[in-house]
């Protein structure tokens, strides 16, 4: 990542460091009982937006090419109907801020603050050292018994999320995996590769210790089509690679093994046997779909499902979730959402909703592929290509098992805004060969900055 400083003079601060902050401050405790709510990292990415803003009023430049304004502002009018229909009508502003902060605005404001290939490496080396720390925090809690319960003990890994989060280390640790992974294929040889490499297969251990389906599913998913997409004969190698890893990691846990083992064999029996909280997301997911055929075109309004699940469920849904450990007494956690984020969007939104949102990231998983297949000729760009489209992927996959909530949302804005430079504008950038020459000097500054 290090590069010789610019001829004309010593580097410029990266205008990407307040969003290096939003993700730095995911590392503080969670207040308990303020898991979902909005925390110091809502509240910084607020700031970054601002920032963001103040510096287009600055250079009097049009901040975003068509394409790139036309996706993402696809979610908008889906979101506005939805929240005109809410009620009460607080709710439905509440919701429509949190949906424009995640899908929107945040995004947006990483598209025009990163200039290139190195303040995409410190985003992405950003995602990686939270996944690091939360990760080690969350080994920590198994190995001393004072993380979240889990069949009984606190063994369950959370880190600094608490046990009303459960999802949010997981999410984190697994991000910053993909990011490690992409780091590690899309480089050549050299010491950020080998680093990037021993950052993914650390990850691997804290991953396991959340004892989390949906991201075990979603992360295998996506570390399977990035290596594809870096090469089917290194894709082999890595799996033989990781196969026996595995083996010696399951084997080193000891103690752990009897519940992994319980756990990855409880993702097979989903449909035959499944437990409570399976029992739970399958109601939910009626409950959704349900809604939606009575409101099939803009939803029961954005913040609704709460209010709509007691009279579209059925009896099996249980009352809650229970949740302890992790320095938390017992709670009776309320099942708010289907966890389902496509489900949640067609309930609540209706189908102007699920299209705009999921027209938007289709758009951006195509670019980003395409942006991508233009690698393979130079390589440059190779490592932001495989991190974007992983990104892409997991959240993709994840959705269908989770949705947003809880602090760790605001790195899924990020990581979004990440793989969209990527798509709408890194990619024509890095490879200005395939497309037609830069014929000013500002497209030719441009092209020079993204190569950085």
């Amino acid at each position: 990542m290090s590069l010789p400083l610019s001829a004309r003079g010593p580097a410029r601060p990266s205008p990407v460091l307040p969003l290096v902050a939003v993700v730095a401050l995911l590392a503080l405790p969670v207040p308990a009982g303020g898991a979902g709510g909005a925390g110091p990292a809502d509240a910084l990415s607020a700031l970054a937006v601002g920032y963001c803003a103040v510096r287009l009023l600055r250079e009097r430049r049009r901040p975003l090419s068509r394409t790139a304004a036309v996706v993402l502002a696809l979610p908008v009018a889906g979101l506005a109907l939805a929240a005109m229909g809410a009620a009460p009508p607080g709710s439905g502003l509440a919701g429509l801020g949190r949906y424009l902060q995640v899908f929107v605005l945040v995004p947006a404001a990483v598209l025009l603050l990163v200039r290139g290939r190195r303040d995409f490496g410190l985003l992405a080396w950003s995602f990686v050292g939270l996944a690091l720390w939360q990760g080690a925090v969350g080994v920590q809690q198994y190995a001393t018994g004072t993380g979240a319960s889990y069949q009984g003990e606190d063994v369950r890994a959370v880190g600094t999320f608490g046990a009303a989060d459960v999802m949010g280390m997981a999410t984190v640790v697994s991000l910053g995996l993909v990011c490690s992974v992409g780091l590690a294929l899309g480089r050549p040889a050299g010491r950020e590769r080998a680093c990037a490499g021993v950052c993914a297969a650390v990850l691997l251990l804290p991953l396991a210790l959340s004892f989390s389906r949906g991201a075990w599913i979603a992360t295998a998913v996506t570390l399977a089509a990035q290596l594809v997409l870096a090469g089917v004969r290194r894709a082999l190698r890595v799996a033989a690679a990781a196969a026996a890893a595995g083996v010696v990691l399951v084997g080193g846990l000891g103690v752990g093994t009897g519940m992994l083992h319980e756990r990855i064999g409880s993702i097979t029996r989903v449909a035959d046997a499944p437990d409570q909280s399976v029992v739970d997301r399958y109601t939910m997911w009626a409950a959704a779909a349900d809604m939606w055929r009575g409101h099939p075109l803009t939803g029961v309004g954005l913040k609704g499902f709460p209010e709509y699940r007691d009279g579209h469920a059925s009896l099996a849904l249980s009352s809650g979730s229970d949740t302890e450990g992790a320095g938390a007494a017992f709670r009776r956690q309320p099942l708010l959402s289907p966890h389902n984020m496509y489900l949640l969007v067609l309930s609540e939104q209706g189908l102007v909703g699920l299209l705009g949102l999921a027209g938007a990231w289709l758009a951006l998983l195509v670019c980003a592929l395409r942006g991508l297949a233009r690698t393979r000729r130079t390589a440059r760009g190779r490592e932001c290509a495989l991190v974007a489209c992983g990104l892409l992927t997991w959240q993709l996959v994840d959705f269908a098992y989770a949705d947003i909530g809880g602090p760790s949302t605001v790195l899924t804005a990020v990581g979004l805004g990440l793989a969209g430079w990527w798509a709408l504008v890194g990619a024509d950038a890095v490879a200005p060969e395939d497309g037609p020459p830069a014929t000013t000097a500002r497209g030719a500054a441009v092209g020079e900055a993204a190569l950085r």
